[in-house]
């Protein structure tokens, strides 16, 4: 009776709210590096374009705000999973004694899960993206200043998968 016979025991016999909090931290968690690498790619391109051309130096910060969006609908997203984790507790189901968790339970623990899996990867995803175009709008803006515009249209396009990411966990 001690032993689990495969994955599927595994995966079922944890606890609903383990796998609720897992998307929570991942949603975040992944938001914040993607973010982090962004910027870290965008921001270390413009210093060394501003060299050449210090006029970019304020116009291109867009890119980092870009990449900071990513973080930030991370967090909006962690927000509304946590009330959501926290709102399974006041509906009238009430808490198992023995941990016998029924499908309701799960079908919530997987679904919080899931949404937070996949904002989280789309955002790492997107803001890697937007951190790439930023710092080729850089280069490209340091090199002849109208280019600007022509070449921000690229990094808004890289930008929207994240707003994309976070309707699709919202829903």
């Amino acid at each position: 009776d001690c032993m689990n016979y495969g994955w599927d025991d595994v995966l079922t016999n944890m606890n609903p709210y383990m796998w609720g909090q897992l998307g929570l931290a991942i949603a975040l968690t992944f938001s914040v590096i993607g973010a982090a690498w962004g910027i870290w790619s965008t921001g270390a391109t413009l210093l060394g374009g501003s060299v050449k051309a210090p006029r970019i130096r304020s116009k291109n910060l867009v890119s980092i705000i870009f990449c900071e969006a990513s973080a930030i609908y991370g967090v909006i997203m962690a927000i509304y999973l946590i009330n959501k984790i926290g709102t399974l507790k006041d509906k009238s189901y009430t808490y198992p004694a023995d941990d016998s968790f029924n499908a309701h339970w799960y079908f919530a623990g997987y679904g919080i899960f899931w949404s937070g899996m996949t904002l989280g990867l789309a955002n790492c995803a997107s803001a890697i993206a937007t951190g790439i175009a930023g710092s080729s709008v850089a280069l490209a803006d340091a090199q002849d200043g109208s280019l600007f515009s022509k070449v921000l249209v690229c990094e808004i396009f890289a930008s929207a998968l994240a707003i994309f990411a976070l309707v699709t966990a919202f829903t």
